[in-house]
């Protein structure tokens, strides 16, 4: 089971049948996961070792009045039972789901206030909840009214550059300056709103907001000490000129590796320019404006952090952020998607695992609490082998942005389960998958083995033969016959073998993979097994 985290809480049985306190506690820690994230309440298992009692049983009266009660002890919160579960020591367990409540404060049923803090339920202070009613559209940080008149700044730039831009309509070019402000939510009733401060404001309109925006740029050496720092806090530019100059100083962030490519080198940057306005403008885009702190970019050998404050917006976590589309500050976002510097909406990470995929790296790491978010990209290809081939499908076939995710993912594989690319995908069922992979399985570019949950995909081994890659060939793509043929023949040589001294004598396939096999193999009769479980061994089946 996962440790406890933003949205997994664990709660001992005990908590439902040794009176109202321990109710109460569920109360509050339900009320703390509804005004963050939501989250999961597992309830029958112990804290320190978390697994149930071996003998434990659970009744379906304990399970509807622990429902039953928790919904009379707090308010607002959405929350419903699901199926009980049993755990492999046969302990039973069950859990409660609990839902982000998007438009409105939970509270316990006496008014009190909570919010989760990395695995930890606390009472929400004042500042707390003003973030709280932001995320939720309660209060709106962007469209608070300044008291600077909107002739105290020039609109001609801003107004110009929204009308040389091909993703605005053309009754809004047509507008005039002052009504273009307005319609971008920059002015209202002659005043600058925060957002109008933040964009069109002089350095001392920008330094009266309440957080402003302030960026660290950090270079650090192998020993992690600091080699170069840049930063932005005099407010003297806007979000745009910020983006830009920060692309023109983070020198480290344009080097590259050189990887051979025919008679040539291909040049393959550390970070791709793409990719970095992408994580740039995701963090001046999703920043909480109503929080203290600045936005870090701490670049390390090897990898780029970008840290900026404010958890992930109500609604997303990392396991769904492929899947998901949810905005912080959805005018400043509108005004930067407008502009040109951002991918369309929700597009951002489509993005980001496109260029990773297609570049052979690793995808970005998410870490976020209640007041911060980092991502963490590392620079290293992960296989040469899989960026060649990435390379050329990506010259000789014209895919889409899902398509190039899948292969980058299958590429680094070698082989995946559809159970787990539907994972990866961040996909609700194996359905929905069909619009990513039909097309690449109709052109051939992958094919498929197995039925229904089995089903594995792989690229296909004739695209890369006529590619003409010097790709080696990895056992974790092996036909099933011939990963059988070599299972006989190890147990001809090793008989009563646990399927782990199979696995590493035949290196290159995880042990998933190699007990599969056995047990389809011991099925059709080609092996037998002695003993259970850890002592399990295997041996040729005698012919009669």
């Amino acid at each position: 089971m996962e440790t406890e985290n933003t949205i997994i809480e664990y709660k001992s049985i005990r908590k439902v049948t040794s009176g109202d306190a321990g109710f109460k506690e569920l109360a509050v820690t339900a009320v703390c996961l509804a005004n963050t994230q939501g989250g999961k309440i597992i309830i029958g298992v112990e804290d320190k070792n978390h697994k149930p009692p071996p003998d434990q049983v659970i009744s379906t009266d304990i399970m509807n009045k622990t429902v039953t009660r928790l919904r009379s002890l707090c308010f607002n919160v959405g929350l419903f039972l699901n199926e009980p579960e049993r755990h492999c020591n046969g302990g039973e367990y069950f859990s409660i789901t609990i839902q982000p409540t998007l438009k409105s404060l939970a509270t316990t049923s006496d008014g009190k206030v909570f919010i989760r803090i990395g695995d930890q339920c606390q009472p929400a202070r004042g500042e707390d909840i003003l973030r709280i009613a932001a995320e939720k559209d309660a209060f709106q940080w962007e469209l608070q009214p300044r008291n600077i008149n909107v002739s105290e700044v020039d609109l001609r730039n801003f107004a110009e550059e929204i009308r040389s831009s091909d993703r605005v309509k053309e009754f809004v070019k047509e507008m005039s300056d002052i009504e273009i402000a307005e319609h971008y939510n920059l002015v209202y009733k002659g005043n600058l709103t925060n957002l109008g401060a933040l964009w069109l404001g002089n350095p001392a309109h920008r330094s009266r907001l309440v957080y402003p925006l302030t960026i660290q740029y950090i270079v650090y050496d192998e020993l992690e000490k600091k080699v170069r720092k840049e930063d932005w806090n005099d407010y003297t530019k806007n979000p745009k000129d910020l983006i830009l100059d920060i692309e023109k100083k983070a020198i480290e962030l344009t080097y590259f590796d050189e990887f051979p490519d025919g008679l040539f080198r291909k040049k393959i940057r550390h970070f791709d320019a793409r990719l970095v306005r992408e994580l740039l403008i995701n963090a001046i885009a999703h920043k909480s404006y109503t929080i203290s702190g600045d936005i870090f970019i701490k670049v390390f050998p090897g990898r780029l952090e970008i840290s900026n404050p404010g958890g992930l917006p109500l609604g997303i976590t990392k396991e769904n952020i492929l899947q998901s589309v949810s905005r912080r500050n959805p005018h400043l976002i509108r005004v930067l998607s407008d502009l040109k510097l951002m991918e369309g909406e929700g597009s951002g990470y489509d993005l980001i695992y496109e260029i990773t995929g297609r570049d052979a790296k690793p995808f970005p790491e998410i870490f976020t609490d209640f007041n911060t978010t980092s991502v963490i990209q590392y620079s290293k290809v992960l296989d040469e082998e899989a960026l060649l081939i990435m390379d050329f499908i990506a010259k000789n076939y014209p895919l889409s942005q899902k398509e190039l995710i899948v292969l980058g993912i299958v590429v680094r594989h070698k082989k995946i389960l559809s159970t787990q690319l539907t994972k990866e995908l961040q996909l609700s069922d194996d359905d929905r998958m069909r619009s990513y992979v039909d097309r690449l399985l109709e052109q051939s570019i992958l094919i498929s083995r197995g039925i229904k949950k089995g089903t594995e995909y792989l690229i296909n081994p004739k695209l890369i033969a006529s590619a003409k890659i010097n790709v080696k060939p990895s056992l974790k793509t092996i036909e099933p016959h011939r990963l059988k043929a070599l299972i006989i023949e190890d147990l001809i040589s090793y008989p009563e073998s646990k399927s782990s001294e199979i696995q590493k004598r035949i290196a290159g396939l995880p042990i998933e993979e190699i007990r599969k096999t056995l047990l389809i193999m011991e099925r059709e009769g080609s092996v037998v097994s002695h003993g259970a479980k850890k002592t399990k061994t295997y041996s040729v089946a005698k012919k009669n």
